[in-house]
């Protein structure tokens, strides 16, 4: 049976031929792509690597990318087709939930194992939810959720929870961002204890006033960018509801000055890349070693998030959360094992995702709570 997966939403599908439009989102069938295993060669491999951090706001963005890495814009098109089948997510803007005025949290539901699935179920067909995983704890659910800050975050996560049936939940918002962003090292030249090279983002920043036409500008931003040699005019043309590409390139480069967008870039799929597991290192930390810890383990390259959230005692004492990316759980246990002796923290714990159950980029202004009810 041949696999199919819509690129706006991520709906899978599986079937001799794509279905005519998504049942989720309604794209269209050309919105599809057909999902497989792929090997990476050594040039694939410097290509998500060049992607992941920064992708060119330019009218030829797949030509500038080629000669960086002495490629044909042809071949950078091709391969990154290919790649889509199974290493790259999407290619589009990253936005900062905060500056757009959402508000977001990572929560955690307990669920008789036996109604786990559905109940996963029902917390991933929200269009706020971006992540879902089962991990190996009592909470055995484990999402974040974005949504307008009109709306009440403890009114949705309550609803959820009568919706999948969850025993029990707890809410964990950010209380202090040390660190976040994702970059795979799929070169592998490096060890897993590896420090970060360039500056880490950091820090919480203000909901700012957005004008419609800018508001315009983030829906078209955050579509995933189609691979043609001129794919910003298309999507200008498309979706800028009246923007055109030059205007749309500088929204970008104002949205990003301005913190609104954090970086535009392709997101991989982490085991597709080679990546086959993560652990959230969870922590007991003094308050007053917060920063000091906070800030040493952002220094890991391996970790992509590290926040200081509520604790729950005695149910859930950690207010400390590290997330860690290895090719294997040797090396997601080789990170935080490190991160423990350097920190002298030895009350923590190591929850892996076992099963993904939703991975999608948030999507800003395109629903409203109340088309919920």
């Amino acid at each position: 049976m041949r696999c199919w997966e819509c690129r706006e939403c991520e709906y899978r599908f599986e079937g001799e031929t794509a279905p005519d439009k998504c049942p989720i989102c309604d794209e269209p069938r050309e919105s599809f792509v057909e999902t497989h295993p792929i090997e990476l060669d050594q040039k694939d491999k410097l290509l998500l690597n060049e992607i992941q951090s920064s992708f060119p706001l330019s009218e030829r963005p797949f030509l500038e990318i080629g000669r960086l890495l002495s490629l044909s814009e042809t071949e950078v098109i091709e391969r990154i087709r290919r790649l889509k089948s199974g290493a790259i997510r999407q290619i589009s803007a990253i936005f900062d939930s905060r500056s757009l005025g959402y508000r977001s949290t990572l929560v955690a539901f307990k669920l008789n194992e036996d109604h786990l699935d559905e109940g996963a179920r029902v917390v991933s067909g929200h269009p706020g939810v971006s992540h879902n995983y089962r991990r190996n704890h009592p909470f055995n659910l484990w999402f974040t959720l974005t949504i307008p800050g009109t709306a009440s975050l403890e009114r949705e996560v309550d609803r959820l929870k009568r919706k999948s049936g969850a025993e029990l939940s707890i809410i964990l918002p950010t209380i202090k961002l040390f660190k976040i962003g994702v970059k795979l090292d799929t070169l592998g030249e490096e060890p897993a204890t590896r420090k970060e090279k360039g500056p880490v983002v950091k820090g919480f920043r203000d909901a700012q006033k957005l004008t419609d036409i800018e508001i315009s500008a983030i829906r078209a931003l955050q579509r995933d960018l189609p691979l043609i040699e001129e794919p910003f005019r298309n999507i200008a043309e498309k979706f800028g509801e009246g923007l055109t590409q030059n205007e749309l390139f500088e929204m970008a480069r104002d949205f990003q000055t301005r913190g609104v967008m954090r970086r535009y870039s392709a997101v991989l799929r982490h085991r597709s890349a080679g990546f086959s597991a993560n652990a959230m290192g969870v922590w007991v930390i003094p308050d007053e070693r917060m920063e000091e810890i906070g800030n040493m383990m952002a220094e890991y390259a391996a970790v992509s998030h590290c926040y200081q959230r509520p604790a729950y005692p005695p149910d859930w004492p950690f207010n400390m959360f590290s997330m860690v990316h290895g090719r294997s759980v040797e090396e997601c246990e080789s990170v935080l094992d490190d991160i423990s002796r350097k920190t002298g923290i030895s009350n923590y714990a190591k929850l892996y995702s076992t099963r993904e159950y939703k991975k999608v980029r948030v999507k800003y202004f395109t629903w409203t709570p109340e088309q919920l009810n």
